[in-house]
This record gives C-alpha cells, sequence and structure tokens, in this order.
C-alpha cells in the first residue's frame, strides 16, 4: 500500500487573509518523479487548472516549468495578494496509486483550527472541491464536529458558502466550495444549469472559462 505524504507544508504568509485548501497533490510530486510542466509547488500538476486560470485572471505570465523561477512567481502572487495555500490532509495510504480522493485511507488531517488560531487575519477559506467523500470541505466538516463548531449555511447554489466562528479567536470566517480545478470535475460543471446558460449565449465557452469566471469573484 503507497503511504502518500503531502510533500509541502503549508505556505501561508503574515498577511494572508485567505487560505485555499484541497487535498493531495498527485503522488507524483510525493515521489519527486515530475513531468514535462510540473512545477514543484502546491497544486503545481501540469495537469490542474488552478494556477492556469489565476495566471489568466491576474495575467501573472506565469512558467509552467519544473524551476526554481516558476515556484518563486507563485509564493510573490500569494505574498501580494495575501493568500495562503494549506491543503487539509496530511497523509494517506493507496491501494492503487493516482491522484483521486476516493482512493484515499487511513487519513492523517491537518488541524486547521489551531493553523487558523496562529494566523488570525484568515477570513476567507477557498476549498478546491466540494463536500463529497474525502473532498476538502468534507474533511473540514469532520474537523468543526470534533471542536464542536457550528457550521452555518449562507449559500446553497453552487459555489456553496458557509460560515463559522472560530472559538479561540472570535474572527468570523467564511468558505466557498469553488469547483475542483481538476479535469475529472468536467462533468459535473457541464451538468450546472448556469454554465449551459451561457454556453448558450456565448459559444466558445468552456469549463475553465467557466471556472475563471467564479474564482474571480473570490480571488
Amino acid at each position: 500500500m503507497f503511504h502518500h505524504t503531502h510533500p509541502y507544508p503549508p505556505f501561508i504568509p503574515k498577511n494572508a487573509t485567505k487560505l485555499i485548501v484541497g487535498t493531495l497533490p498527485p503522488p507524483r510530486f510525493t515521489t519527486k518523479e515530475f513531468r514535462e510542466g510540473d512545477v514543484n509547488f502546491c497544486y503545481g500538476s501540469r495537469d490542474g487548472q488552478l494556477w492556469p486560470i489565476l495566471n489568466e485572471i491576474f495575467q501573472l505570465d506565469l512558467k509552467f516549468e519544473t524551476t526554481e523561477e516558476a515556484i518563486l512567481q507563485r509564493k510573490e502572487f500569494l505574498k501580494n495578494r495575501g493568500i495562503g495555500i494549506c491543503d487539509i490532509v496530511q497523509s494517506a495510504r493507496r491501494d492503487k496509486v493516482d491522484a483521486s480522493d476516493l482512493g484515499m485511507q487511513d487519513l492523517e488531517l491537518r488541524d486547521l483550527i489551531q493553523i487558523l488560531e496562529v494566523f488570525p487575519k484568515i477570513h476567507t477559506l477557498l476549498f478546491t472541491g466540494g463536500n463529497s467523500k474525502n473532498g476538502p470541505e468534507y474533511h473540514f466538516r469532520k474537523l468543526l464536529k470534533e471542536y464542536d463548531i457550528k457550521f452555518k449555511i449562507i449559500s446553497n447554489v453552487v459555489p456553496r458558502m458557509h460560515q463559522f466562528t472560530h472559538p479561540k479567536t472570535q474572527q468570523l470566517i467564511k468558505t466557498v466550495s469553488l469547483i475542483a480545478p481538476s479535469g475529472a470535475a468536467n462533468r459535473a460543471v457541464g451538468s450546472l444549469q448556469e454554465y449551459k446558460d451561457l454556453k448558450v449565449k456565448h459559444p466558445e465557452m468552456n469549463t475553465v472559462h467557466f471556472r475563471e469566471l467564479q474564482y474571480k469573484k473570490f480571488f
């Protein structure tokens, strides 16, 4: 059984007010078997869409390559925008060595409640996925139950939003469950009525464009 450990510690600038929360990068990032176009940093998979989307929204002119320059570009952007990254899964075990959330077993989670206490300026969590089994919101809900923290719904329309109050800092924190920036989520995007309506008005619209519109509101 493959022990899939997170290859990166949380990256949280001191000025962070928003925190990106996912699960685990593909196993090859743990074993350092990079492919051409991968970046050795959070969400650096050449198959992922988070950095291409942010690159388009903010016109960052990012490099998509396994170089130190590509890493520094992303860190500089996050510092300038006050955005941190802290995936909720520290490690998991897998029978099949792939990147699916459903394949994760025996998970070890990062305690985001404690982390948020250390960074009290954070007021928004941006989940890169929803409440489906083993998704980031799914595990965060479990963590909230352990702390007996109430999770109040703000909006049940995609992207779904909730809020809670941190028990120590008393900071009111909003969560946004973004459509996952992965190819696997394209089918879910295609089934959304909002996407279908936009596609009728703008035939050139595709699932990445739709994510750009959604992400732009929250980043």
